[in-house]
């Protein structure tokens, strides 16, 4: 439940970190420049693809089975 509540975070944090791009995006002006937000961005999807590839390996969560196996 721990692992699913992170991912859940960390998908907030990720359109919260959109929506937090997008008046510099929409005015053209900003202090910070706007790969600011997109390595933001990149960075918790590192982290979000990394903690889904440790959680499967571990087996603490698992995928679908695939429809053609038996």
């Amino acid at each position: 439940m721990l692992i699913k509540s992170l991912f859940i975070i960390l998908l907030l944090l990720m359109v919260i970190s959109l929506f937090r791009a997008l008046p510099p995006i929409l005015k053209g002006q900003s202090s910070l420049p706007l790969s600011y937000y997109f390595g933001r961005r990149l960075l918790i999807a590192v982290i979000l693809f990394s903690l889904l590839i440790v959680a499967l390996l571990t087996g603490v969560i698992q995928p679908n089975p695939t429809p053609y196996t038996l």
